[in-house]
């Protein structure tokens, strides 16, 4: 069966087009074949851009695209090209899968309709940058594809198998209970794929597993017998972890002191707080981690706080994962920094050693030398009793797999 997944901005649609078998098991990652990827730029916009690639075979539109439904048809004309496309007709795509954020009162993997739509609209405050554009975008595709099903697998449903006693906030009760306030967390897709893959690389389904999803967006995971059991994300994507311009972790009593003092409005602040803090805020030039290394390097004070404070965040919540497993197995770096950040990876680990975590230095530096077809490779040291592992995430397949699970039992 063909799924396409989506990943969707306010202005932006990309996807991957997956070929699998119908009766595969959500954790059969490796029986999953992308077809062809693509994406829409500038939606709503005069001109639109449209590219795919498709095997060694590539192709880039410049079109008008009004709407995320113009822009689905116009990745289903290319992906039905009649000399280069993946698939004759676009009959032949049996879901479009999606990567969503917040369901609150829903936490799981659905086939969109009414009721799923209602609840992520019910948690847009909580994640205004990201559920208001898809819930418009899955509107306008119900209405231009009424007999291809829409899937809603939400970033919550991975860390559904944490305790209340790690995921519950020390609030009034009706506030849980009403609002669905609670650590909900994120990133589920890819610390799921992590758990799956390290469980294969491993050799053991009951290993514990620190996956250190690290990138534009960070968060931590700790992950025994290939389930979620703890993580630094809470009632939004905006805790946790200092992001690349998203503060992190933050006292909401500073909140007042900052509104007196400025003359912002709540609103305004929580924009900032969303947009010009993290990395960004701290370095005060720039959210990109491989921009702060380079001012950092050259004498800057500013960038070598942020990028201390960054590492700083991680060591603090890889120990609290480290008690939450009573040891680890393996920790696993992966995302944009994750994979490519050799001073990321050894500063988080340096120093550890009475824990049983030991770098090998020369095979952290020389790591992209060393991967395997997958991209895959170790650099712990032989005396080192936790595995280190650079893993790159596969999102969209753990997405492809979810959309097939949520049709079967539909």
């Amino acid at each position: 069966m063909l799924v396409l997944v989506a990943n969707l901005g306010s202005t932006s649609f990309k996807y991957r087009l997956f070929e699998m078998t119908e009766d595969g098991a959500i954790d059969d990652i490796q029986n999953a074949r992308c077809l062809a990827k693509g994406a829409v730029e500038r939606i709503g916009d005069a001109q639109s851009k449209c590219t795919v690639e498709i095997g060694d075979w590539s192709n880039e539109l410049v079109i008008a695209v009004p709407d995320h439904g113009v822009a689905v048809q116009a990745c289903l004309d290319q992906l039905t090209d009649p000399d280069h496309g993946a698939i004759q007709d676009a009959s032949q795509v049996a879901a479009i899968g999606f990567k969503a954020v917040h369901g609150g009162r829903l936490s799981g993997v659905f086939v969109v309709d009414d009721q799923v739509l209602d609840a992520m609209a019910e948690m847009n405050a909580a994640a205004p940058a990201h559920n208001p554009p898809y819930i418009a975008a899955m509107k306008t595709l119900q209405a231009r594809f009424p007999d291809l099903p829409l899937v809603a697998a939400f970033e919550t449903d991975f860390h559904q198998t944490i305790p209340a006693a790690r995921k519950e906030y020390a609030i009034p009760r009706q506030w849980a209970d009403e609002f669905h306030i609670r650590k909900w967390g994120f990133h589920g897709a890819s610390h799921r794929y992590i758990a799956y893959r390290s469980a294969e690389i491993l050799g053991r389904q009951d290993a514990r597993v620190i996956s250190c999803h690290l990138g534009g967006s960070s968060s931590v995971t700790a992950i025994e017998n290939r389930q979620s059991v703890q993580t630094t994300m809470g009632m939004t994507p905006q805790t946790g972890l200092p992001q690349n311009n998203r503060v992190g972790d933050f006292d909401p009593f500073a909140l007042p002191l900052i509104l007196e003092r400025t003359g912002l409005s709540l609103d305004q602040a929580l924009q900032e707080l969303a947009s010009k803090g993290g990395l960004l805020g701290l370095s005060n030039r720039s959210g990109d981690i491989r921009d702060v290394e380079q001012a950092a390097s050259e004498g800057d004070a500013q960038s070598q706080l942020a990028l201390d404070v960054y590492v700083e965040e991680i060591r603090r919540h890889l120990g609290g994962m480290l008690v939450a497993l009573g040891g680890a197995d393996a920790i696993v770096f992966t995302g944009g920094i994750g994979e490519n950040d050799t001073l990321v990876r050894q500063r988080v680990c340096a120093g550890l050693d009475q824990l049983g975590i030991v770098v090998d230095s020369a095979a952290n530096e020389g790591l992209r030398d060393r991967t395997n077809d997958m991209g895959e490779a170790s650099f712990h040291a032989a005396d080192s009793t936790t595995q280190l592992w650079v893993i790159p995430t596969n999102e969209e397949v753990i997405v492809a797999r979810q959309t097939l699970h949520a049709l079967k039992h539909s």
